[in-house]
Order: C-alpha cells, then sequence, then structure tokens
C-alpha cells in the first residue's frame, strides 16, 4: 500500500534496503551460528547516516522523528533481526539523553552517535526488576564531584559492545520509583565491567550481557535531568522506542511471507503446485492481512507520537503489542508452509521463527503492554 512518503523517507528506506540486501542478508546465518555481533554492518550504516536519523540537525543529525527510524527498522529486520536489534539498541540507549539530558550532555554524546563512531545501551532491567522496573535495587551516591554507583544490569542488549550507557539507579531508595535518576556511563569509567555473553535461542547477532558497577565513579554532570525524576524519563523513553520494536516484527513478518509464497509457488506436491491448495493459499492470505494490518498500526502510532508527544503510552503499546504478536504467528506459519525444509537451517524461516520471540518479550512483555492499554481505557473511560 502507498503510505505517501515524502523523498527524505524514502530516501531512508532504500538507503536500509541497500544495506540489508547487500550486507545483512548474506551474513545473517553466520552471524547467527558464530553468535557474532555484527561490527562490520553498524560501520555500514554509520556510513550511511542510518545512526543520524533521530539526532537533532544542531548535533549533526538529519532531526528525524519516530516514524523515520520505524521506516529504517523494517527494512533492516527483513534482513535480521538480531543485526536489526543492535541498530535498535543504540537509539534506545540515546533517547533519555535527547529526551532529558543537559545541553552539555546532548554536545558531548550526540554527534558521535549521529556519526556512528560510538553505540550506546540502555540499562534498566535486573535480575528483580524486569517488568516491575521499580524493583530496581542499583544505587547512586553523590560523593562529593562524583557520583557513585553500584549495582547490576542484566540482560543487556550491546552490553560490552557500546561506548555509551544509560543507567538507572536509585538515588533515593527510600522513595522507591521517584527516588530514581539516570546516569550515563561510560565503557572504561573506574569499577564498570562487563558479565559474559549470554548464549541466546534468537537474535543471537545481539550481544547481551551484564553491566557491572563496583563502586563505579563518574562525574557529577553525567546525572541525565533532574534528580529524582529518572522514571519520568524511562516511561517517556520506552513509550517513543516501542515502535521501532513493533517496526521490527513488520519487518520479519514481511520477510516470513517473502519465503513462503516463492517456496509455495515452486514446491509440487500432487503434481501441481503447494500454493493451489486451499489449506495453503488461506494460509498464505492470512500472513498477508496481519503483516499489512500491523503495518498499518505501526505507522499510524509512531506518526501519531511525532505529532502528539504528550498522548502516546496507549499508541505506542497498541502497536507493539498487534505487530510482535503479528510475527511470532507468521514465522511459525512460514515454517508450516515450508514443512520439513522449513525445519532446516538451509532455510531462513527457522531462524525468523526464533528471533520473533523475543520481540514479545523485550522493552516490556507484551501481558505489560496489554496492562498499559487496559489502565489508558480506564482513563479514558472515567
Amino acid at each position: 500500500m502507498d503510505y505517501f512518503l515524502t523523498e527524505e523517507q524514502q530516501m531512508i528506506v532504500e538507503t536500509a534496503r541497500g544495506i540489508t540486501e547487500e550486507k545483512i542478508i548474506p551474513q545473517r546465518a553466520e552471524l547467527d551460528e558464530k553468535n557474532e555481533f555484527p561490527t562490520s554492518i553498524l560501520q555500514d550504516m554509520a556510513k550511511a547516516d542510518l545512526f543520524s536519523i533521530i539526532v537533532p540537525e544542531e548535533f549533526g543529525g538529519l532531526g528525524c522523528g519516530c516514524f523515520e527510524i520505524v521506516l529504517a527498522l523494517e527494512e533492516l529486520a527483513r534482513g535480521c533481526v538480531g543485526v536489526a536489534t543492535s541498530f535498535a539498541a543504540s537509539t534506545l540507549g540515546i533517547f533519555p539523553v535527547l529526551i532529558a539530558g543537559s545541553e552539555e550532555l546532548k554536545e558531548r554524546y550526540l554527534p558521535d552517535i549521529a556519526e556512528g563512531t560510538k553505540w550506546a545501551a540502555f540499562g534498566l532491567t535486573e535480575s528483580n526488576a524486569g517488568s516491575d522496573a521499580s524493583g530496581i535495587q542499583t544505587t547512586a551516591v553523590l560523593d562529593g564531584d562524583e557520583w557513585v554507583l553500584n549495582g547490576t544490569k542484566q540482560w543487556i542488549t550491546n552490553g560490552g559492545e557500546a561506548q555509551i550507557y544509560s543507567i538507572v539507579a536509585l538515588t533515593d531508595p527510600s522513595k522507591g520509583a521517584r527516588g530514581a535518576s539516570i546516569f550515563v556511563v561510560e565503557d572504561g569509567d573506574p569499577g564498570f565491567s562487563y558479565g559474559k555473553k549470554e548464549n541466546k535461542m534468537g537474535i543471537r547477532s545481539s550481544a547481551t550481557r551484564e553491566l557491572i558497577m563496583k563502586d563505579c565513579r563518574i562525574p557529577k554532570n553525567r546525572l541525565v535531568g533532574r534528580r529524582g525524576t529518572g522514571f519520568i524519563t524511562v516511561m517517556k523513553t520506552l513509550d517513543v522506542s516501542r515502535p521501532g520494536i513493533a517496526a521490527l516484527g513488520v519487518g520479519l513478518g514481511q520477510a516470513a511471507l517473502d519465503e513462503a509464497v516463492p517456496y509455495a509457488k515452486q514446491r509440487v506436491q500432487f503434481g501441481r503446485p503447494i500454493i493451489s491448495f486451499q489449506a495453503v493459499l488461506h494460509i498464505l492470505a492470512d500472513m498477508a492481512i496481519q503483516v499489512e494490518a500491523a503495518r498499518a498500526i505501526v505507522y499510524a502510532a509512531a506518526r501519531h507520537i511525532d505529532s502528539n508527544p504528550k498522548n502516546m503510552s496507549k499508541a505506542s503499546s497498541m502497536c507493539k503489542v498487534f505487530a510482535t504478536d503479528m510475527a511470532m504467528k507468521v514465522t511459525v506459519d512460514a515454517v508450516q508452509v515450508l514443512g520439513g525444509y522449513g525445519y532446516m537451517k538451509e532455510y531462513p524461516v527457522e531462524k525468523m521463527m526464533r528471533d520473533a520471540k523475543i520481540l514479545q518479550i523485550y522493552e516490556g512483555t507484551n501481558q505489560i503492554q496489554r496492562n498499559v492499554i487496559g489502565q489508558e481505557l480506564n482513563k479514558e473511560y472515567a
């Protein structure tokens, strides 16, 4: 369908599509098998200015919004959700600075992000703080002109690969979530280290590690926004970033459809292509309907967020739930259409099915998203 993209938006799509077809698809199976971070591909993205999409023009970026990053992520996910997640996680990691950072912090970090010479990551999740983000235990204590951080973050995408980390820590534990703040920690800061690289079911080309802070000292000016406003910034960050996860679902669903239809056209059983059998044809039709419906809600939500930044939680959660649930179902259907071949690593759909599952889990499980949607409905109908 025609979504009436501007010339700049179409250029972003074509740029991301070129990287997907020329760089990602030829390497995705090897990266997955070796559990290897896609450093060279991210460098290609940097040369193509994809990292500059969400950075304001005054800091060397393109100054685009949520919709443009959604367009790029959809195309990248057609090649590999693991690679696309590595790119998306850097955007997520710098959002707190974009949303609440001082001019000093923006001037320090945003130009490098725009150039793609440095990558970012977002440190929120802990062993006892996943869906319940208010359960974090990492602390930050002011000691003279330095903050001293102690705690461990778990399952952090881009951990050990990024150079810039937005870390959520309690500056006043007695206040719970109202006592949280966000800090920028840099690779190489004293007392900052990484745990082992996790061995995951899917998105294996992305890096997932623990972030360990043991008397980690950082300068006082690395506080993002005002002290105690960390969770407000976290919620705003996730509201803006979740359409990106939804876009990964759309790209993945489209990739699965692109594998299933040609296979069904050439696979012959009982003397004719299996696409001529109504049972298969209906599966493919439902896949196409779901992908296009997901694309529509994701695009609409992203455009809504760009135009209504103060009222975006429901739209953000709705598109994340719908598109990622779609990706899980459509990839399972693609494996079914390909039958035994679909279960083999020689064909990409088994990897797509493995990659799809995490989309329903990270950046807020889809059950939590339904809670958010329900709470927003409760407010609307009060």
